[in-house]
């Protein structure tokens, strides 16, 4: 009789595979975003970590605060998380990295954004009401420097587009979440 060695399955199910513990979940968490360098998903993390979405989602969470203290942030969106460096020492991580291109913005194109950002989603129209003219340069400028997308259509005559901020938009202003945009003063 000839000799059989045991057959294994290589590719288990993930019963098999023992759950990492919370400091190696976070560990995981902490070299896939250090690594990717741009938002990961919450189901990329899961997925390398052995875990659910939800559990990626709260660990992920939990984690952003230890970074408040330190050069760089943990910032949390709707569907994945990102590692950058702290606003506050953008000048000199610029000044070591050498980089001299910054993204300016026009005072138009900040007014037109402020008012999407407030009021999403919104029409051109409506912008165009509140600032009292013509947008539509700034508009183009924000959605193609991925600031702002078009997120639908207006169930009105002519279907205008309806714009929103993007993931872009939070990363930039640091923020992870419109609940954080300041509040609006009222001017009298």
């Amino acid at each position: 009789m000839a000799y059989e060695p045991e057959s294994f399955d290589l590719f288990s199910s993930d019963n098999d595979i023992e759950k990492p513990d919370e400091s190696t979940i976070r560990k995981i968490i902490e070299a896939v975003l250090f690594t990717a360098g741009e938002p990961v998903g919450y189901s990329k993390l899961a997925e390398a970590a052995g875990i659910s979405e939800e559990e990626a989602k709260k660990a992920a969470e939990e984690m952003a605060p230890t970074y408040i203290d330190r050069g760089i942030r943990l910032l949390c969106f709707d569907d994945g998380a990102q590692l950058c460096s702290a606003g506050e020492f953008a000048a000199q991580v610029k000044k070591a990295l050498g980089i001299t291109k910054t993204l300016t913005l026009s005072r138009s194109a900040l007014e037109v954004l402020a008012i999407i950002a407030y009021n999403q989603p919104a029409t051109r129209t409506y912008v165009e009401q509140v600032r009292g003219i013509d947008s539509g340069y700034s508009i183009n400028q924000l959605v193609s420097r991925g600031m702002v997308e078009i997120r639908g259509r207006l169930d009105a005559p002519g279907k205008p587009n309806l714009y929103g901020t993007t993931e872009m938009f939070l990363r930039l202003f640091g923020i992870d979440s419109l609940d954080e945009l300041p509040p609006l003063e009222v001017i009298k």
